[in-house]
């Protein structure tokens, strides 16, 4: 066995591997671009403030909320700490959060950094399998990708209806349950009175962050499986052609004589 024939080998073994786990890999990129997409997405953070009335309740005006916005989203982008931003709140410029908020947000920061990494991490994953097949497997292409695309659709469209409906039902304890698994201490436990954090993003802002993540996810997955549908449609309409093209011959002529 040479050493090409190895490396062949090798490759068609881990595209059995590759192929099945593509498909979870489908749900991570979506969910994973989706939350991405919302942490950076300025319109997210002043719908929020303008639905919740945060001026009003904070005292600090629109323009400075935006402002504020932004600066946070600097700051899960950028490698600047601690995390340090001032305010005029009712007219006195300050320091908008506390030591405990300012603790609480490097750990917000390691987790919106870790959804990226899952992000792109899947993104390459699908993109190594796609390649894979084009490369090894030509006589897959393009049924395996589109199996791929409707199978990866199919397993987000179930899994996010199941969380999003047990969020619907009871949103305050999906939320807590993810604050007990996302992080390994108490930080997050703030006072809604006095710390601006709850302040700025009440629990209304969180339910529709994670309707809008939800939203986003469906419909990503709602294209790839009506891509994926389509071409797998048209192979089969294609194969049909062809059979029903090589007709049989009849029965044979007799010849002169």
């Amino acid at each position: 066995m040479n050493w090409q024939t190895f490396l062949i080998g090798s490759a068609r073994g881990y595209l059995k591997v590759a192929t099945p786990l593509a498909v979870p890999a489908v749900l991570l990129f979506l969910v994973a671009g989706s939350v991405a997409w919302a942490v950076n997405d300025p319109g997210l953070y002043r719908n929020g403030f303008q639905r919740y009335h945060v001026a009003a309740r904070s005292g600090i005006t629109d323009a400075d909320l935006v402002d504020i916005g932004a600066e946070l989203r600097r700051y899960f982008n950028s490698g600047m700490e601690p995390l340090a931003i001032r305010a005029p709140i009712y007219g006195v410029e300050q320091e908008l959060f506390n030591q405990r908020e300012i603790a609480h947000m490097l750990d917000v920061k390691r987790l919106v950094r870790g959804v990226y990494w899952v992000a792109v991490g899947s993104a390459l994953w699908i993109l190594v399998t796609i390649a894979a097949h084009v490369t090894l497997r030509r006589d897959t292409w393009p049924g395996a990708p589109a199996r791929l695309a409707v199978w990866g659709g199919v397993v987000t469209l179930a899994a996010v209806f199941g969380v999003g409906l047990a969020a619907v039902a009871n949103f305050e304890r999906i939320f807590l349950l993810f604050h007990q698994l996302s992080f390994a201490n108490d930080l997050w436990i703030l006072d809604p009175r006095t710390d601006y954090l709850l302040i700025l993003f009440p629990a209304g802002f969180w339910f529709d962050a994670t309707m809008r993540v939800a939203l986003t996810s469906v419909l990503g997955a709602l294209l790839l499986t009506s891509v994926g549908g389509s071409i797998l449609a048209y192979l089969r309409w294609r194969s049909y052609r062809r059979d029903s093209a090589v007709q049989p011959s009849g029965d044979p002529q007799p010849g002169p004589g």
